[in-house]
């Protein structure tokens, strides 16, 4: 059953499990501090394929198959998935799932879709629409690089406020079974848009939605920061990470000893070229669906804050000097050993 929990989070009385998950992560992110902790690692930009969207697509169906594999389900035993992914019109979810021959929802959250995925994941199993949903996303960097910036043979100089688009992947299958990382509230954001207008600048766009989902859950659930074992943010870099802890702290709120985030996570500043972190869909997507499960199963971590947010924003907009609208979800996963 779902209850309302305040204005805008809900709760889930059953808790819906996590019951398989999948990181793949790309070259680069192999070079990073969390290489051993990815399922899979691709060394080939174009993963075997012709193209970088190709290349991309591949991602999700794999990522797919080995959150399957290791939650022992089958396709035809899932009732529907939810993906999405940066490329337009989500083709890199809709190319990469067709074999898959499930029931299929396409999400698009910019790099909150992780986050937005799993919700409406947890909402389906929850309400009995489904006995078993699948979320999956992905971004990949030479994708993301061409339809939001410049072709790589371009050549462009990179801000040092700029993000470096994860190639990576990640996958949830989601099932009722009392057991292991499980779902107990969520809190859907909402649109925020401050004026950022910098493309190259996502943790300034994206740290207001942040602020504002977290402090509506804590006013919703009468619970601080201290009360969670990790609060994880999905890709606002550095920028970004540190705009979010100035806006809460003009709202009597400090995260700083609970915080982290998957941007500052998958890479290592200081040896790679990375400038303020990464960012994507497959950020949030590989890092939670690899470490950060990883360690709720072996009891690290029992309560966790995971909030993905994302830039709502399209090469069109950018073009035409609009502002950059941000949104940020978030989930409370506890974990039932």
């Amino acid at each position: 059953m779902i209850h309302r929990i305040g204005a805008n989070t809900i709760g889930f009385e059953e808790m819906p499990s996590i019951i398989g998950s999948f990181g793949i992560a790309g070259k680069l992110e192999a070079q990073g501090p969390l290489a051993e902790c990815f399922d899979k690692i691709i060394y080939d930009s174009y993963n075997g394929k012709d193209t970088y969207e190709q290349a991309e697509s591949n991602l999700q169906s794999e990522a797919v198959s080995g959150a399957l594999n290791k939650a022992g389900v089958s396709a035809e035993e899932v009732d529907y998935i939810f993906a999405g992914d940066l490329l337009n019109q989500c083709i890199g979810s809709s190319y990469g799932l067709i074999g898959f021959e499930i029931p299929y929802l396409g999400q698009y959250g910019a790099c909150s879709t992780m986050a937005q995925g799993l919700i409406m994941s947890a909402v389906y199993v929850e309400s009995g629409a489904a006995r078993v949903a699948t979320c999956v996303t992905s971004s990949h960097f030479c994708s993301a690089e061409r339809q939001y910036r410049f072709p790589l043979e371009y050549g462009g100089v990179r801000t040092p406020t700029a993000q470096w688009t994860v190639t990576g992947a990640g996958s949830c299958v989601v099932k009722n079974v009392k057991k292991g990382p499980c779902i107990a509230r969520a809190t859907v954001g909402k649109i925020t848009d401050l004026g950022v207008k910098d493309a190259n600048n996502m943790g300034a766009a994206m740290a207001p939605a942040a602020a504002r989902t977290l402090k509506e859950f804590f006013q919703d659930t009468s619970t601080k920061p201290n009360d969670y074992d990790l609060i994880l943010t999905g890709d606002l870099g550095l920028v970004g990470s540190r705009l979010l802890y100035d806006l809460l702290k003009l709202e009597g709120i400090d995260i700083r000893n609970r915080h982290n985030d998957c941007g500052l996570m998958i890479y290592d500043r200081n040896s790679q070229d990375v400038h303020a972190g990464g960012s994507g869909c497959g950020c949030a997507g590989s890092v939670f669906c690899s470490k950060i499960l990883s360690e709720m199963r072996a009891g690290k971590l029992n309560n966790i804050l995971f909030m993905a947010t994302g830039a709502l924003m399209s090469p069109t907009s950018s073009g035409q000097g609009a502002s950059i609208p941000s949104i940020a979800h978030l989930l409370n996963i506890k974990n039932r050993l």
